[in-house]
């Protein structure tokens, strides 16, 4: 049974995803508004088919320019926002590589970053800006990788970059409005997720993909909490290190709220660097 439920998905998705691909580069070629919004139905058809079932707290703010910063749990993370709201993602540049995913990324217009190469950090943080200065709502994981579902990785204050110098160039004092958002995945196959089970759904570490997808998806029904807090303007004054801290603790509480129904209970905030060496620590006992 798990198994013909494995193969319904891939086959329902796998149906689809080719014709809207190329509509999608159609819509992209004579710039439609279409194209901001075909990625949402196809993705909310993929959670809908994988029975991923979403309740949504709160709202994608309507300001602009906008960006998004939200908590990094699993590649289900991907279809989950954008089946809620029109964005477009900040991804590492390996992703651009892989086979179909790089490609719907790229008709997505996500944007990718190339963190080895410190050189090109200003063109990618000017290239942002610009999306953002034309009313794209981007959304960046400022954790830099994924998590295990039970805590927050510490944020690193590149969130800020690509706001600043929009700022910088805006000259007029508009403001510039990072929102805060977290996942949290609360329920599989309809039974509570704890502590020990949250990480069957996280993609971290050094899990490959397909036996992660495979494993996922027999497993059953997944429920998701997407929630948005209050978007925060960022000024001149404002500094990098400072509204990184705040987007954290706001993210923090969201996700926090979200499992325990408690904004400051079970949280741990760690750095990405002690989250690696405890993985590798588990991996050696």
């Amino acid at each position: 049974m798990e198994k013909l439920r494995v193969i319904f998905i891939v086959a329902a998705i796998g149906l689809v995803t080719p014709p809207l691909m190329l509509l999608q580069v159609v819509f992209l070629a004579l710039k439609l508004p279409l194209a901001k919004w075909l990625p949402v139905a196809y993705h909310r058809f993929v959670c809908r088919v994988m029975g991923v079932r979403i309740t949504v707290q709160g709202a994608p703010s309507r300001m602009r320019p906008l960006l998004l910063a939200s908590n990094h749990i699993s590649w289900l993370d991907i279809p989950v926002i954008s089946a809620v709201a029109p964005v477009s993602f900040i991804a590492k540049s390996e992703v651009a590589g892989w086979p179909v995913i790089g490609w719907l990324a790229k008709l997505q217009r996500s944007v990718f970053v190339a963190r080895e190469r410190r050189s090109q950090t200003g063109v990618i943080t000017r290239h942002i800006a610009d999306r953002l200065g034309r009313g794209d709502a981007m959304l960046l994981f400022p954790e830099g990788t994924t998590s295990d579902g039970n805590r927050i990785r510490t944020f690193r204050s590149a969130l800020v970059g690509a706001a600043e110098a929009l700022v910088a160039d805006g000259g007029d004092g508009a403001a510039i409005h990072i929102q805060p958002m977290a996942l949290a995945y609360t329920r599989i196959n309809g039974l509570p997720l704890g502590r020990q089970h949250r990480p069957l759904i996280a993609w971290h570490g050094d899990q490959t993909l397909g036996p992660h997808l495979w494993r996922l998806l027999r497993s059953g029904p997944v429920d998701v909490t997407v929630s948005f807090g209050e978007p925060m303007a960022v000024a001149d004054s404002a500094g990098r290190k400072q509204i990184t801290v705040a987007a954290q603790a706001a993210v923090g509480e969201l996700f926090a709220t979200a499992l325990y129904g408690h904004p400051a209970q079970g949280i741990v905030v760690v750095s990405a660097e002690d989250a690696e060496a405890e993985e590798t620590t588990a991996a050696t006992q």
